[in-house]
């Protein structure tokens, strides 16, 4: 994203370059770890000094954007970026990272943008969600076949699962949905009692919140502020596997809380087992949680 709604996209397009501002008045040149956490270690309390109104998880998706653009692209990547009217251009990126401190999202990334775009009605389902979060950016490498016919002019392809922590990918297919439904009506649900999902000036961020080894798929945090939850959506039957993911996203979370926080995981899916009941037996902090699906009819007068 090209800064806040697109707003500087026409500038990236014309002089070649992707960047992030998230107030950082410092070149990285030789700051760039190999790591994500490294770099989040050395400036999340750079970013708190700037931002006394922050906290923790403000800072870590503010450090976490900038590493991805700054050091995590590499030269080479293929980059789409939304031009601000439903349209996506898309570009290789040419360089390292280079400094830019006069000029808008000055943290930059040189690009070769190709002269093609495709409209954002052209994509499927599944990756209109994936590039519509809230943030800087997104990894759509999943959706990399798809993307490769729409920058040559052909259409999508259906929706295939790739998760291998769902068992039974027909029901994911039937039930693409349900993250947008959940986050959507999440005030009725029985977490949206206790929890919210995390927001930052007054919009979600805590869906899809990026971490170092993958996306939160909902970052909540508790009504009296002492609990951050970790949510993952399994929308077939969940495999005992997705224990070690949850918990990958705790240990994540576990270095955002601030003091005397303290952070539970919680997985819904359609339908569970044997083996995914005698693994969370043994999981600290961890509810499994199984959603049903109503479907009604109504006739409508003539």
């Amino acid at each position: 994203m090209a800064g806040p709604k697109s707003a500087n996209a026409d500038q990236c397009f014309q002089e070649g370059f992707i960047g992030v501002d998230y107030g950082f008045k410092v070149d990285f040149t030789d700051r760039l770890p190999d790591e994500w956490q490294d770099f989040n270690e050395e400036f999340i309390p750079t970013f708190l000094a700037n931002n006394p109104d922050k906290g923790k998880i403000s800072a870590g998706l503010a450090c976490g954007m900038t590493w991805t653009v700054a050091k995590g692209l590499k030269v080479g990547d293929i980059v789409i970026s939304p031009d601000g009217k439903q349209g996506y251009r898309t570009g290789e990126i040419m360089g390292p990272y280079l400094y830019a401190p006069d000029g808008p999202l000055p943290h930059r990334r040189p690009v070769e943008w190709h002269a093609e775009s495709f409209d954002r009605s052209e994509m499927s389902e599944a990756l209109q969600r994936s590039t519509g979060s809230i943030g800087t950016c997104c990894d759509v490498t999943k959706y990399a076949e798809e993307l490769e016919r729409l920058i040559d002019g052909h259409a999508s392809l259906s929706l295939v699962s790739t998760d291998k922590t769902i068992e039974d990918p027909s029901v994911f297919a039937l039930e693409k949905h349900l993250e947008d439904f959940l986050v959507k009506n999440w005030s009725s649900t029985t977490l949206g009692a206790k929890y919210d999902i995390y927001e930052e000036d007054g919009e979600v961020v805590g869906q899809q919140y990026p971490s170092d080894t993958g996306p939160i798929d909902i970052l909540a945090v508790s009504k009296d502020k002492k609990e951050l939850l970790v949510v993952e959506l399994k929308k077939g039957r969940a495999s005992d596997s997705v224990l070690g993911q949850v918990q990958r996203y705790m240990g994540f979370a576990y270095d955002l809380a601030e003091e005397g926080q303290v952070v539970r995981g919680a997985i819904i899916a359609f339908e569970d087992d044997k083996r995914i009941r005698r693994a969370l037996k043994v999981a600290q902090g961890i509810d499994l949680y199984l959603y049903k699906v109503n479907f009604k009819l109504f006739k409508q007068p003539i």
